[in-house]
């Protein structure tokens, strides 16, 4: 792995707060293991192995039913890694998938029925190769007879630029960790408004509450500095929000948080049993297991 990549937590600690039945771990990876699933030549980093059957471990440990993976830029458009992931988990997993336009009918398929449910799209450029606009919308019309949904991964900056196309993707879109806002700027500031904005008049697009650590200007475990974010979309649009762990929390360069103290950050931007049952259970099950 990188000289300066920091490995998971090894012993994170139990939650206080105790997720409802049914909740699901909506925004999760697995690395590896490198020596049966090889990293991609072109990745940008390389990690310490994090196998299915840690996470399914981690899991359980923190009291959660199910998980979201979603597959991870180090192992580029090889879903081998997740596939393999998705079949261990006994149905209690879904994965979202990163595609090529190469991608035949019947590969899809094969997907579909490992439980794969989205495609990704990583406009992170430090992360990925940029892809063509045109590709990517040729790969959301290929996957959208399928009931699939997109899942994209972008920073707050690159919003208006990105806007016009994101409002172009014929599926429903999920936005990766609250579109990474400034949390330095206002809750109510002219970054986040639009953001805001590309939820309250499209009605397709989702987000994700996830990772305070990762956007955090303040020290852990509060990320007091998120909290505002997370919670206005929660009571906003309750019913178009996940949450999820982002174990094993790639390229945090920083500091690994403890995934039983992010569990407890929960009831700090989902505040009632309502929004709590709403963020856990029932919006990733809408999405994932519908079907």
């Amino acid at each position: 792995m990188d000289k300066d990549w920091l490995c998971f937590h090894p012993s994170p600690s139990t939650p206080v707060f105790r997720v409802p039945p049914g909740s699901v771990d909506a925004h999760c990876h697995v690395f590896g293991p490198g020596d049966r699933f090889p990293y991609a030549p072109e990745r940008k980093y390389t990690p310490c192995d994090a196998s299915a059957a840690q996470l399914f471990a981690l899991r359980d440990h923190l009291g959660f039913d199910r998980n979201v993976i979603v597959q991870a830029t180090c192992h580029g458009a090889d879903n081998r890694a997740l596939v393999d992931a998705l079949q261990q988990s006994g149905g209690r997993a879904r994965g979202v998938a990163t595609v090529r336009p190469s991608i035949t009918d019947a590969e899809l398929s094969a997907l579909d029925a490992a439980g794969v449910r989205g495609v990704r799209f990583n406009f992170v450029k430090r992360l990925v190769d940029t892809t063509p606009r045109e590709t990517l919308l040729e790969i959301a019309h290929r996957i959208a007879p399928l009931g699939w949904h997109i899942v994209i991964y972008f920073e707050a900056q690159e919003l208006p630029e990105l806007y016009e196309f994101f409002t172009q993707l014929p599926t429903t879109v999920l936005v990766d960790h609250m579109g990474r806002p400034d949390v330095t700027q206002p809750v109510d500031g002219p970054e986040f408004e639009l953001f805001i904005r590309l939820l309250r008049e499209h009605p397709n697009f989702w987000s994700k509450v996830s990772c305070p650590e990762r956007l955090s200007k303040s020290a852990p475990p509060g990320y007091d500095d998120v909290v505002p974010f997370a919670r206005r979309l929660v009571e906003t649009f309750s019913d178009r929000v996940l949450w999820g762990t982002d174990w094993p929390h790639p390229n945090l360069k920083g500091h690994m948080p403890d995934d039983g103290l992010l569990v407890d950050y929960i009831p700090r931007i989902a505040p009632t049993a309502a929004l709590q049952q709403k963020l856990l259970v029932d919006n990733p099950n809408r999405l994932y297991w519908s079907r």
